[in-house]
């Protein structure tokens, strides 16, 4: 039988090939078995979703270890690999250093690092921090990655589009200092407009991996993506959004029309062209009776 490929190499491997793949995101690992179903390759675990779930916290608070707890819960149920957010690493380069082991000792495929101050912020108060401290912080994650697994994927996300007052040719600026210095497996410019991917996608070497927010007015097509030269899609709550507004749909029907939300709800679901979602079917509920047909009494 040939050697199983680690998580990490599989993810490396997906990045480096021509064609694109979709990074399915969440926060838990439901999300991901239903990615992994569905025939997804690799699943993201955001940092703002998890924020969400553990926390109730609309972006930052967890720690290194809420992440890795979280993440090591999805490792252990599926079998494509994960890739996690790291926020700002928490802490100084070193900080990024033993995350970064952290990581991959909890079957992680691979990470993504911003360029920002902590804690990260979205709108007209996010900072990032000197390209000089970014740098030694992505060298202190390569560094610690070829010390337990070269093939761990590191991405370089730069932020500094979201900081007022900054230009493209600023963020390129960071990119191409990330990248030149580091030799980071990937780079994510995180600018907004679609145009602007496409040079960035164009100027930075090697892979590069777009972000566009499920808020985003820009979506270009799978195809789009593909003809640009994108790494991959990623969706960083493509298992989570419609979820959340499903969920606030039927609790805001229920309290105005009490459990006549529920029956239409569930008439609904049994009309949907794809099946209905249960616990017992997504995760396996079969599985768990043939192992207790074969070792219980």
């Amino acid at each position: 039988m040939p050697e199983k490929k680690r998580m990490t190499t599989r993810l490396k491997e997906l990045f480096e090939r021509p064609e694109i793949f979709v990074l399915a995101g969440g926060m838990n690992a439901m999300g991901a078995k239903m990615a992994e179903v569905l025939g997804f390759e690799a699943f993201y675990m955001s940092g703002g979703n998890t924020s969400a779930q553990l926390l109730g916290w609309t972006e930052g608070g967890t720690s290194m270890r809420d992440m890795v707890d979280n993440a090591r819960r999805i490792v252990n149920t599926v079998d494509i690999p994960a890739f996690v957010d790291m926020d700002t690493g928490y802490g100084d380069a070193v900080m990024v250093y033993e995350t970064v082991k952290e990581y991959i000792r909890a079957g992680i495929a691979g990470t993504h690092l911003e360029d920002q101050t902590y804690p990260p912020k979205s709108g007209p108060r996010r900072r990032c921090v000197s390209i000089e401290e970014m740098v030694g912080k992505l060298r202190a994650a390569m560094d610690a990655k070829m010390e337990l697994d070269p093939d761990f994927v590191i991405v370089a996300r730069c932020d500094y589009a979201g900081v007022p007052g900054a230009t493209f040719e600023d963020v390129m600026e960071r990119c191409l200092a990330y990248k030149s210095q580091t030799n980071v497996d990937v780079v994510c410019p995180a600018v907004a407009s679609w145009e602007d991917n496409q040079e960035a996608i164009r100027r930075i070497p090697g892979p590069v991996l777009p972000l566009f927010t499920h808020g985003s007015q820009t979506h270009p097509t799978l195809e789009e993506l593909q003809e640009a030269g994108a790494a991959a899609a990623w969706y960083p709550g493509l298992t989570t959004m419609a979820g959340l507004q499903a969920s606030w749909d039927l609790l805001s029907d229920f309290q105005e029309r009490g459990t006549g939300a529920i029956d239409d709800f569930l008439a609904t679901a049994a009309q949907s062209r794809w099946g209905v979602a249960s616990n017992g079917g997504i995760l396996g509920a079969q599985h768990i009776r043939e192992m207790e047909d074969k070792y219980l009494p």
